[in-house]
């Protein structure tokens, strides 16, 4: 089973930057859909955004359009989110998660991959804060 890690999580002022990793072991990574998440207490879990690493397609949530970016870098079995312009609403646990699928394109393309209830794989989870 495949096992993941989340690092990067930080305290940030509104318009700044972070960077998350989610570090992605025990399988290859070309054969998932990887997605990140986020919840904050009281709310359900939120997708923000994800990426079929195969083919590099990618999904965002509209609140995070324009201003995050999904990526897999080449040859590293490593997912990263890219995360702009930050808002207090973008504050929470944020969750990579890995699901196996056959038809990854149709997935991350109908924005199914932003369902939470499709993965069985997450990691710990890392906190981001947004405050001045």
């Amino acid at each position: 089973q495949v096992q993941l890690v989340e690092s990067g999580g930080d305290l940030v002022q509104p318009g700044g930057s972070l960077r998350l990793s989610c570090a992605v072991s025990g399988d290859r990574l070309d054969i998932y859909v990887i997605g990140w998440f986020r919840q904050v207490p009281g709310k359900e879990r939120e997708g923000v955004s994800c990426i079929s690493p195969k083919d590099g397609l990618t999904y965002y949530t509209k609140s995070v359009e324009g201003r995050f970016i999904i990526s897999r870098a080449k040859g590293e079995n490593t997912v990263y989110l890219q995360m702009n312009s930050l808002k207090h609403e973008d504050k929470g646990v944020h969750y990579c998660a890995a699901d196996f699928v056959l038809d990854p394109m149709y997935r991350v393309g109908s924005g199914l991959c932003m369902r939470s209830d499709r993965y069985l794989s997450w990691g710990q989870g890392t906190q981001v804060t947004v405050s001045s």
